[in-house]
């Protein structure tokens, strides 16, 4: 008689999940360490990857795991971002505790509108009417004087005080650096734990048959709306530090092309899997700063746009599963 499977096949799993999360423990361990040996230029540059990897975590969360193609979602990405500069005052830093759930709030309450009027439609009415409200936002900020089209300054990044007592400060480099890598280690964890729980699983039945799931009892619209609402904040926690990074915040971060540019980072890294956003926003970032050095690529450098473009193009045309199958099938050759 044939003994169980499941004694074996139980350290199998393990080693399995083990080898799948090796590369990412790696990868936090090098980042962990990067400030130790990194100089500041290349420091600055991981922090801006990292917060675009909370960006395209955040599109993953609607266009991989759920089935819906938003070209509006720079729209909550500048939203917190302009939030977080406003409620600044030039004289002294605001309460990050204050100012972080104003601006996260702001975006996904703007979500909470745009996502009850266009997830009653799909397709390609869905990705129109997600532009539309984008460019209306970017309006508001760019012609109103609410913004401004020259953009407006953040002088302080907020103050992290409790009641006189400050466990950190984020005007130093280095504490602002592991505050960004604490948010995408966050914001990759809860995805993942929540894409596995039964919500998650009821986005994926969304994703490959709305109608079956609906049929079985799912409220689909409601399902649909909280993942909008929920991406959407934690753009708006990419925006809030992007524009504690840069200390400026201008409305191209509302723009079409900002929403654009973040979809490639998720298919260049493959959509479908929340490691190919946050590749995807490495990948996206390090093309576009080679591109850009005039000591490889001299005066063609001012062209990067198009160097960019057509690299891309190959890339997708060479591996339409993205970077996370290009690895995938690396380790099944060996």
């Amino acid at each position: 008689m044939n003994a169980p499977p499941t004694a074996s096949a139980a350290p199998r799993s393990d080693a399995a999940t083990l080898r799948r999360a090796a590369p990412l423990l790696l990868a936090l361990a090098l980042l962990a360490a990067f400030p130790a040996f990194g100089s500041k230029f290349y420091v600055d540059l991981a922090v801006k990857i990292m917060i675009l990897g909370i960006f395209a975590l955040s599109l993953e969360l609607l266009v991989g795991q759920t089935g819906l193609v938003s070209f509006g979602h720079a729209a909550f990405f500048g939203i917190a971002a302009y939030i977080a500069a406003l409620m600044t005052p030039t004289s002294e830093a605001a309460s990050l505790w204050i100012v972080l759930p104003a601006a996260i709030g702001a975006a996904a309450a703007y979500a909470l509108a745009v996502g009850a009027l266009s997830l009653r439609t799909r397709g390609i009415y869905f990705i129109m009417i997600t532009l539309a409200f984008a460019q209306m936002a970017y309006y508001v900020f760019h012609d109103t004087p609410i913004g401004g089209s020259d953009g407006t300054y953040l002088y302080f990044r907020p103050d992290a005080s409790i009641v006189g007592w400050r466990p950190f400060d984020l005007e130093e480099a280095t504490t602002f650096y592991y505050a960004v890598l604490l948010c995408l280690v966050g914001t990759f964890g809860v995805l993942a734990v929540m894409l596995r729980s039964r919500y998650g699983h009821a986005l994926a039945g969304i994703r490959v048959n709305e109608q079956r799931m609906r049929a079985a009892g799912f409220p689909t619209y409601a399902y649909k709306l909280g993942a909008f609402v929920l991406a959407a904040a934690l753009a708006g926690l990419a925006g809030f530090l992007h524009a504690l990074k840069d200390g400026y915040v201008n409305p191209e971060m509302l723009s079409w092309h900002q929403s654009g540019a973040v979809l490639l980072m998720v298919i260049l890294g493959g959509i479908g899997h929340l490691r190919g956003a946050v590749l995807g926003a490495f990948a996206f970032t390090m093309l576009q700063e080679m591109f850009q050095w005039e000591a490889i690529f001299g005066s063609f450098a001012k062209h990067w746009q198009l160097t960019l473009g057509l690299t891309i193009i190959g890339f997708v045309a060479a591996m339409p599963r993205g970077l996370i199958g290009l690895s995938d099938r690396l380790r099944r050759g060996r």
